[in-house]
């Protein structure tokens, strides 16, 4: 497996990206499902990443800017006939090592409450993810969950998650 900067140009791409709004539509009231469609993901303060075994796309996921300190993970996904195949956690550790690199003190997303949900939240925890209240421009959701994980201590600016 190998992880690349995309530039979300190949048809596979676009198809996974597809199969993640459709899935996140048919989970989520459309108040809320905060995926990013093609063009929010093509923004300069996002930075896309493709897995990869050979011509085989294993997933996907973004970084966001949200502040020079923080960042938020977006758009992790791998397609549903290919999971359990470490590409999640590949692309998850590719995304906190980049974050760290940044100089980012904390690293937040949102995903969602629903069982669906469950094996992400799993994944999350696992690399020492917390739950937190909403950060950014979220407002509070029953249908969302927010998680932190602290990368470095933090500043006195830096407030909630």
């Amino acid at each position: 497996m190998h992880i690349e900067l995309d530039d979300l140009s190949r048809p596979e791409i676009h198809a996974l990206l597809d199969e993640h709004l459709h899935s996140m539509s048919a989970l989520s009231p459309p108040e809320s499902v905060h995926a990013l469609p093609l063009d929010g993901l093509r923004r300069p303060d996002v930075t896309f990443w493709s897995a990869w075994d050979g011509n085989v796309l294993l997933g996907c996921g973004a970084l966001k800017e949200l502040r020079p300190r923080h960042g938020e993970v977006k758009s992790m996904r791998t397609p549903t006939a290919l999971r359990r195949r470490g590409a999640g956690r590949a692309l998850l550790a590719h995304i906190v090592e980049t974050a760290k690199a940044r100089g980012y003190e904390r690293l937040s997303l949102e995903t969602g409450a629903m069982a669906a949900f469950q094996p992400a939240q799993r994944l999350y925890l696992s690399f020492g993810f917390e739950y937190c209240g909403p950060f950014g421009d979220y407002r509070e959701d029953p249908n969302s969950v927010f998680m932190t994980l602290r990368l470095a201590p933090l500043s006195a600016t830096d407030f909630g998650c």
